[in-house]
């Protein structure tokens, strides 16, 4: 089961850059410039065919993919009859969208995950429906005693099985709903409507209270089943743009905080420092993970699903958001440029002087350069990390 996890991180991985290179291909392709062509991968062709003027492929080196446009630099040679599709010779507003397109499909693929997997998978929740009453509440003993004071489910008669769907007269409750009410109401009877057999009961109870680190809340004593529950379409869209919204903000944390966690990567590669779970981690240490999940004994099928779904979406948000970064060879390097040459324009027509032209992106070269570079350290310092010190989730 490992491989096949392995194997269906770089078959998503290999999709989401299609998805990428499609949003420019068919922005471009929208503003009439010519792409002649659209592969996944680097490195020798395996296999190509030409459609109309592109030619589509797939390349031996499964690490990216590309799409070419035509005119990308001021100093490309040109056929004449490509001059007017140039995409340097396109406005501002419309290079910035061909650049931003690819970054934008990455973000409509993982909400769309996201979506999926709420509404038609499921997420793993706590269900309603009781695994177990406890015989006693613990507090410092291990196990109950016989002189151990019932716990209340076990007082009131909650049994395995039953269903545990309102309190206090509120029904078709949620358990995430009932807990808050149960926590509050320590020492204070309440009533718990419950499904028991295709029959529904009132049943009251005394939450009793326990108190850890300083904090106090009332409990009665069950532990509850848990399982994949779907959400309806509506739920699942709020749902689905709150988590993506909580992926862009730890996102853009991790990329901000990305320089002071190179020091210690260096030690839990190179020193024997303790890998950090929730650290940096590159494409290898990904595909561990996935491999991890599919051969985890201690998930089920659905739950294995939900987790390898839940990390390429995951992964697409954070390559989105990486994207747009103004640096080039980025597309958001790219963006800035567009962006600077708008500005310019549009102060020199202000000024009633002539449009100042294109950006020369080849003169910038050295710096694409020097973060290339980095970014290609960075991208083997991880492949170190995740081959001499892996990632372990503990499945």
């Amino acid at each position: 089961m490992g491989i096949l996890g392995v194997i269906a991180f770089v078959v998503a991985l290999l999709f989401s850059v299609m998805v990428h290179e499609f949003g420019h291909y068919i922005t471009a392709k929208r503003y009439g410039m010519k792409v002649t062509e659209f592969f996944l991968g680097f490195g020798q062709r395996i296999w190509s065919t030409t459609r109309g003027e592109t030619e589509f492929g797939i390349k031996v080196i499964p690490a990216g993919g590309y799409c070419k446009i035509v005119g990308m630099s001021p100093r490309e040679e040109l056929a004449p009859e490509d001059s007017d599709r140039a995409f340097y010779k396109a406005s501002s507003k419309r290079r910035l969208v061909v650049l931003g397109a690819g970054s934008f499909n990455h973000f409509v693929l993982g909400i769309f995950l996201l979506f999926v997997l709420i509404a038609g998978i499921g997420t793993s929740q706590i269900l309603p429906t009781v695994e177990e009453t406890l015989p006693c509440i613990r507090t410092t003993e291990t196990v109950c005693l016989s002189t151990s004071a019932p716990s209340p489910a076990k007082v009131a008669g909650i049994l395995a099985d039953d269903q545990i769907v309102g309190i206090n007269g509120k029904e078709n409750l949620k358990w995430s709903e009932i807990v808050p009410i149960i926590r509050q109401s320590s020492g204070k009877e309440i009533t718990l409507s419950i499904l028991r057999n295709g029959e529904k009961l009132a049943i009251a109870v005394t939450p009793v209270q326990i108190t850890s680190d300083g904090k106090s809340w009332g409990i009665i004593g069950v532990r509850n089943k848990v399982g994949l529950v779907r959400e309806n379409p509506i739920s699942a869209s709020k749902v689905s743009l709150l988590i993506t919204k909580d992926l862009v903000v730890g996102s853009v944390k991790a990329l901000v905080s990305l320089p002071t966690q190179i020091p210690s990567i260096v030690r839990q590669t190179f020193g024997g420092e303790a890998r950090n779970a929730n650290g940096l981690v590159g494409i290898v240490g990904v595909a561990r993970v996935s491999a991890q999940t599919a051969s985890s004994g201690a998930l089920t099928l659905p739950e294995k699903i939900v987790s390898f779904v839940l990390i390429v979406a995951s992964l697409n948000i954070f390559i989105g958001i990486f994207n747009l970064l103004p640096i080039l060879p980025l597309d958001g390097g790219h963006m800035a440029i567009a962006i600077v040459e708008g500005l310019r324009r549009k102060i020199a027509l202000a000024r009633g002087k002539l449009d100042p032209g294109p950006i020369d992106v080849e003169r910038l070269t050295p710096i694409t350069m020097v973060v290339f570079g980095l970014l290609a350290a960075l991208t083997l310092l991880l492949l170190a990390a995740d081959i001499f010190n892996p990632i372990s989730l503990g499945l």
